[in-house]
Parts: structure tokens; C-alpha cells; sequence
């Protein structure tokens, strides 16, 4: 034990910077040294973490790519909302009015660009209720209507935020925006959380092409999204943004394409054997939640 002592006594001391150091110290005393200076370095650095107002260097530093980015923002949202939205959304208004009752648009405050609020766009996917701001969607949940799944599966109900991005508010591709309570919630995992916040949020973004799609429901999911959302806002360029772009057209189409074929298939079946059929039909209206 005495033998130990010493060797982590020589082991502190090549650490230690020599102001730590005295030689009329006891070793209990060096330690105590080293833990209250790495305490004030650690409180000191989280505390500028979150005192953030203004982007972290490393997004500064790229004005030219940010500028472009916005010119792609407009000129691509504006494709959309002229060739798409124009005939797609009248559509989806006639379908959820006559699937239940309440507004064609759900309107929710949503953390952005440096934690400034916005109101982000989407359409109504649930019924009218009281927990809309405060409890996220869940695979069974009763809240969301039948034309609301298919929507959530194919992610139609996200095309409005186009018209956050033409507005400014957003971007096609980033973190995406989160409501004001799942902000407050996920900062307490990780105290560093307001850092995807030095870029704008997106329809589209890093985490979600990596599957983290839906309810955040335990704490590696957490920390597994916020992984990829800062890994995009240091690698921030043009080309990973088409990249996540083709990647996101491809799951939507591969999810219309899946659910379709066991649709099709279930179906099929229920000619045969109709009731065994219809839990598992009910099954897989439940899991049509992306």
C-alpha cells in the first residue's frame, strides 16, 4: 500500500503543473489541489456552453458555404412549393377534414437558429388535444388519425416546413427543430445540447438518415442524435447536404414501397382468414409511425 502511495505520488507530479506542486504538501493535498482546479476548468467550460449566442466557431467560419446554402434553401423550396405543394396540399386538406375534425395545419413553437423560437409548420396528423406541446407522438399512440399515420410514414405531413425554410426559419438540411420542453429535457443529458443550435434547423438532417427517426425515448437516443447532429454542424459543406438529400428521397420511397407491398399482402389474406388477419393488420397501422 505504502509502495502505491508513492508511485501515484511520482505519477501526479509529471501531471501536475508545478503551481500545484510544493514539496512541504502531503499527496491528499495535491489531489485536493488537482480536483478543485479541474473543477473550475470543467464549471467554466460548461458554463460558456451554455451561455451560447452566437454560432461556434467552426459554422463562422464558413459564410460562403452558409450563403449558398440559403440560396439552394430558396431556390429548392420554392421548386417544391410550385411543382408539389401547389396541387398536393389541396389534397391533403379535403383528407383530413373528412378524417376528423380541427385546423389543416398544426402550428407548434419550436427551438431554432441560435434558440430563437419559430413557428414551425405541419399537417395535423392527431386529433385536437391538450398534450400537442408537451408529449411526443409514440408507436400505439390513440391521438393520431388514420390519414395522420400515413402521412407520419411517408413524411408528407413534414412538407409545409418548406415554407419555413422560404421564410427563413429553416433550412432543407440540419438538426431538426425540437419543441421547447424536449429542449429543456435533453439539455439535462447533455449539457452541451444548445451547440446544434449554431446552425439552422432542417427538414432533413444527419440523424435522421441514420434511422433516429420518431419518439427520443431513453437516454442512448439521445445522445445518439445529438452525436450525429454536431458531427453535421462540424462537417457542414454542400455536397454533404445533397448526400443527405438523396439519402432521405430514398427512405421515403423504400418506406411508401415496404409498407405497399405488406399492405397488399395482408389483404390478400384477409380473403382467406379474415379475423386472425385484422390484428395484424391493426399491427402494422401501428408501427406505420416513422
Amino acid at each position: 500500500m505504502v509502495l502505491l502511495l508513492l508511485c501515484n505520488g511520482i505519477y501526479l507530479r509529471r501531471l501536475l503543473p508545478l503551481s500545484l506542486i510544493d514539496q512541504t504538501k502531503t499527496l491528499s493535498d495535491i489531489m485536493n489541489s488537482a480536483q478543485k482546479e479541474t473543477g473550475t476548468v470543467i464549471r467554466r467550460e460548461l458554463s460558456a456552453v451554455n451561455t451560447i449566442k452566437r454560432p461556434a466557431p467552426y459554422a463562422r467560419i464558413k459564410k460562403r458555404h452558409l450563403v449558398a446554402k440559403r440560396i439552394f434553401d430558396i431556390a429548392f423550396s420554392l421548386l417544391v412549393i410550385t411543382c408539389l405543394l401547389s396541387w398536393l396540399l389541396p389534397i391533403c386538406f379535403i383528407l383530413i377534414q373528412l378524417d376528423s375534425k380541427g385546423p389543416v395545419f398544426f402550428r407548434q413553437k419550436r427551438v431554432g437558429y441560435r434558440g430563437k423560437l419559430f413557428t414551425c409548420l405541419k399537417l395535423r396528423t392527431m386529433v385536437v388535444n391538450n398534450l400537442a406541446d408537451i408529449k411526443q407522438a409514440s408507436d400505439d399512440d390513440l391521438r393520431i388519425t388514420r390519414i395522420g399515420r400515413i402521412f407520419r410514414n411517408t413524411n408528407i405531413d413534414e412538407l409545409p416546413q418548406f415554407f419555413n425554410v422560404l421564410l427563413g426559419d429553416m433550412s432543407i438540411v440540419g438538426p431538426r427543430p425540437h419543441m421547447t420542453k424536449d429542449c429543456q429535457d435533453f439539455t439535462n443529458v447533455v449539457a452541451s445540447y444548445h451547440l446544434r443550435h449554431s446552425v439552422k434547423p432542417g427538414i432533413t438532417g444527419m440523424a435522421q438518415t441514420k434511422g433516429f427517426r420518431g419518439p427520443t425515448n431513453d437516454m442512448d437516443s439521445i445522445v445518439l442524435r445529438y452525436q450525429w447532429d454536431i458531427f453535421y454542424v462540424r462537417n457542414i459543406s454542400f455536397f454533404l447536404d445533397l448526400k443527405l438529400i438523396r439519402l432521405t428521397l430514398l427512405q421515403t420511397v423504400n418506406a411508401v414501397l415496404n409498407k405497399s407491398i405488406e399492405m397488399e399482402e395482408l389483404e390478400n389474406k384477409l380473403t382467406i382468414s379474415p379475423k386472425p388477419e385484422i390484428a395484424r393488420v391493426r399491427e402494422v397501422n401501428k408501427k406505420m409511425v416513422v
